[in-house]
């Protein structure tokens, strides 16, 4: 009787922490959506809340007020992330797979190499010359696919994974005539999946986030990603703003648009679909981060 009274204590301590924290986490998503809908002026003068004072749709009209140009740049973003996280995924994969096999006679000096590149970087210059002068990747969707394709990181914790799957599988099948690349397709990705998922999530919203690189290499605003779209859109508001005030006020109509209420807009356009997609991965992401730290 003591011990299911001691069990109980614990459970209901541990909800309410977890629920407390949980309920910390949420808040400021609340906030953002409540201010979203809220009405430019009622912000400014009040400040944020949990539910909106004035609702107005103002924001989310200025966002989609060209649905085309909006709509391309989803499709831009959600196109590279496919692609890129696929592809991510077999490069990583592939490369842990041939790091942790034992009979491979160069795989510490491929580690040292791989390892030695977060260390140390040539810069953003020598980066840019080489993009640009030398690859030839400005305004080229590859100059947005390369960049974020493969990361070490995410290499080291696919090689945990791979590290900790017991040999015996890959010994069997070598005596079932199994190739490497049959081991790696048959046996392999079906044990990882868990860490298959995190890598992939990882990459998925590296891409999904990704605006940068848009900005240092692509001009045609047709391969604008939605991140750096969004970004333009506020700095081209704020821009106007400042001409208004310049300009002591003389264009009344333009000062209208928001901006505190657009931020908060684009910021539940962007992380709607990421928001959405997490919950799919989220089985496997604790046990794909935190597997490969266990030997057995």
């Amino acid at each position: 009787m003591r011990k299911r009274t001691d069990v109980l204590a614990l459970n209901i301590i541990g909800y309410t922490v977890t629920g407390l924290v949980a309920l910390i986490c949420v808040i400021p998503f609340i906030l953002v959506l409540s201010a979203s809908f809220s009405d430019e002026k009622s912000i400014l003068r009040d400040g944020f809340s949990l539910l909106p004072r004035e609702f107005s749709l103002q924001a989310y009209e200025t966002v989609f007020e060209k649905p085309e140009v909006i709509g391309r740049a989803y499709a831009v973003t959600i196109g590279l992330t496919i692609v890129g996280t696929l592809l991510g995924l077999f490069l990583t994969s592939m490369t842990a797979y041939v790091l942790q096999r034992k009979d491979f006679a160069w795989r510490n000096h491929f580690s040292f190499f791989f390892y030695f590149t977060t260390l140390f970087s040539g810069g953003l210059v020598p980066y840019y010359i080489l993009m640009i002068r030398y690859l030839k990747l400005k305004d080229s969707w590859l100059a947005l696919l390369l960049p974020l394709l493969f990361n070490v990181f995410n290499l080291l914790i696919m090689k945990s994974y791979m590290n900790v799957i017991p040999v015996a599988f890959t010994e069997a099948a070598i005596i079932d005539g199994c190739g490497d690349f049959s081991i790696y397709s048959r046996i392999m990705l079906p044990l990882s999946k868990p860490v298959l998922a995190t890598v992939g999530l990882f990459l998925a919203l590296a891409y999904w986030n990704d605006w940068y690189n848009a900005m240092l290499y692509i001009n045609d605003e047709t391969k604008y990603t939605l991140q750096y779209f969004l970004y333009e859109r506020i700095n081209n508001i704020e821009a106007y703003k400042k001409i208004i005030a310049q300009s002591g006020g003389q264009i009344g109509s333009v000062i209208e648009l928001p901006t505190q209420t657009l931020r908060m807009a684009l910021t539940v356009v962007v992380t709607g679909p990421v928001v959405l997609a997490y919950p799919l991965a989220q089985k496997y992401f604790v046990q794909g981060i935190t597997i490969g730290a266990i030997k057995g």
